[in-house]
């Protein structure tokens, strides 16, 4: 089983961290590999990689004409891509040695036609004290409470989820109006791919957490305005998506925020009766306010003339 590697990037200012993540996956404990970058409009990033990486065999260049988005630059890798299975990273991660052996030991010891692996959280600053666990997801790590090993699921992070190539011929690639661009925050295309590929196949992703992904966190990402905006467009993402009526992702939403009321907050209450700590007071109250945030951005979308979908 051939695995295919794909990996999107646009900033110079990342190329180091880009180069990281590509050498990670040249050094897997998998064969055959083929990875397959896909420069996104930077002429200086295209040069640089092409003279890093142009003389690796398992390597497969591309250079978009002009900054097209990442959902534009991952369907273009998986036209380019020639593996069995297509896998997706971020420019900014590092996948553990084993990372595509593990995915493929998903396919091979179930029928699953997506697998999907953990992303932990690499703190390059530090591990911020006010970033509460159930919202790591804003930052590119998971929520481990929430996911059973070996488990169908929607959709895992999009730097650490694979697919058969036939799931793409079924269904062809991610949907731009719904993915990140230059001009927008909105972050939907792997949700909005996973529901499309449950309406074909009738399957979700399977959760497989030995295929690990670290995923890079940088000291602006742990500030709280950052978190606040990021977890805003989450919320206004999801709404996208509900106006599409599709009522899987409403409830998926609906029951993390019943969690977070009647599980995290209670549970965080009494922690901190218990042992009263300014780590846990600053957690509760950045779960509180990222909670709101995420709702806001779902309100204000409803509130939206102009939805790509209105």
């Amino acid at each position: 089983m051939k695995v295919s590697v794909v990996v999107a990037t646009y900033s110079m200012e990342r190329f180091e961290d880009f180069v990281e993540a590509v050498e990670s996956l040249l050094a897997q404990t998998y064969d055959p590999v083929e990875v397959v970058l896909v420069v996104d409009g930077n002429e200086a990033v295209c040069d640089e990689t092409h003279a890093t990486f142009g003389d690796e065999d398992a390597v497969t260049i591309h250079c978009n004409d002009r900054n097209r988005g990442l959902s534009y630059s991952r369907t273009r890798g998986v036209e380019l891509a020639t593996g069995d299975v297509i896998a997706f990273m971020d420019d900014d991660a590092i996948a553990e040695p084993d990372w595509i052996e593990e995915l493929v030991r998903g396919y091979e010891e179930t029928d699953a036609i997506a697998v999907g692996g953990r992303m932990v959280p690499e703190w390059v600053a530090g591990r911020p004290p006010h970033l509460p666990e159930e919202f790591r997801w804003l930052v590119g790590a998971n929520y481990e409470r929430r996911m059973e090993p070996w488990s169908e699921v929607r959709n895992t992070l999009g730097s650490n989820m694979s697919y058969r190539a036939e799931v793409f011929e079924e269904l062809g690639g991610f949907d731009e109006q719904v993915g990140l661009t230059a001009d927008t925050k909105i972050q939907a295309d792997e949700t909005e791919f996973a529901r499309r590929m449950q309406e074909a196949f009738g399957k979700g992703m399977l959760y497989q957490p030995d295929a690990v992904v670290a995923h890079k966190v940088f000291e602006y990402r742990t500030e709280p305005r950052w978190l606040c905006e990021r977890a805003f467009w989450q919320g206004y993402s999801k709404r996208i998506l509900a106006r599409e009526a599709d009522e899987s992702i409403e409830s998926d939403e609906s029951e993390f925020l019943r969690h977070l009321a009647f599980e995290s907050v209670p549970e965080r209450l009494r922690a901190l009766w218990r042992e009263p700590s300014r780590a846990q007071a600053q957690q509760l109250v950045m779960l509180v306010i990222l909670t709101a945030c995420v709702g806001f951005g779902y309100l204000y979308a409803m509130l939206d003339r102009f939805l790509p979908f209105g």
